[in-house]
């Protein structure tokens, strides 16, 4: 076991995943890991950043894959005693004239960006050492998202004590309700995208909840946050900012000083807190 630094950055062999790891190889002070699915596409980012001059590592992670994710906390558990940084990144988009059937990419894209999300939290957050910085890679399509849902859904979703369990049946019935077909009957908006982000940003909510109640006294600090409209392979070229400009607010969170008590539970935008 060592005193080294960790970060971990899921997603992070291409787009605003590499982008983060390429920025916390500049500026924080330990191992920073590139995560992907692929290893041959994860080794190729890392040889990319060391002929930037830069040191990441790489190790395995596919989201969707409880037995991936237990390997990489086992790893971290017993290379580094913990984890200090860790930036949930991975998610997936369909383009918008997909013509999967609706029901797919909603059952698709929430196994991705909510339940495997939330499956490296189950996992790694135990391991968060004291000052750890915890950030999940949200989007404004969240916000809107929410504004699009039924009176009774904006109030489940906003409300301060919501659990992880009824987020996730929540999840589960939009799945459910665009196989039925009665999804926007139901209240859901027509986005499974924006969706599965309502989903990550209430559970950052929620985490941060219990994080106050069992491990105050840990500091840690953990928020959702939106990189923006970002030139990537999921955004496409006419997004308006570079990756490196989208890491922008993912690193500011990710290196908030040890000092600092906020934001927390919070869901940032341009490095400022939005309303939820």
């Amino acid at each position: 076991m060592s005193n080294v630094q960790v970060a971990v950055v899921t997603g992070s062999n291409k787009g605003i995943g590499l982008a983060i790891v390429r920025a916390l190889c500049k500026q924080f002070p330990g191992d920073v890991y590139v995560t992907s699915r692929d290893p041959g596409r994860g080794q190729a980012a890392v040889a990319q950043l060391q002929q930037e001059g830069l040191r990441p590592l790489f190790h395995q992670l596919d989201i969707d894959d409880l037995q991936s994710i237990r390997v990489l906390r086992d790893f971290l558990k017993e290379k580094y005693g913990g984890l200090n940084v860790l930036v949930n990144n991975a998610g997936i988009a369909f383009k918008v004239h997909d013509t999967t059937p609706f029901a797919v990419q909603a059952e698709v894209t929430l196994k991705t960006n909510f339940f495997g999300t939330r499956n490296v939290c189950t996992e790694l957050l135990p391991l968060m050492k004291p000052y750890g910085r915890v950030v999940n890679v949200s989007s404004m399509v969240s916000s809107s998202a929410l504004r699009g849902c039924s009176q009774e859904l904006q109030q489940k979703f906003r409300s301060d004590t919501i659990t992880e369990d009824e987020l996730v049946q929540l999840m589960a019935k939009f799945v459910e309700d665009t196989k039925r077909g009665v999804h926007e009957k139901e209240g859901w908006p027509n986005t499974a995208y924006g969706v599965s982000k309502i989903g990550v940003t209430v559970l950052s909510r929620i985490q941060a909840r219990l994080l106050n109640e069992q491990r105050k006294g840990d500091h840690i600090l953990l928020n959702a946050c939106c990189p923006g409209w970002v030139r990537t392979d999921m955004a496409g070229p006419k997004a308006t900012k570079s990756p490196d400009e989208g890491a922008e607010t993912p690193v500011y969170l990710a290196l908030l000083p040890s000092s600092a008590d906020a934001p927390h539970g919070q869901f940032v935008s341009d490095k400022t807190v939005k309303p939820w």
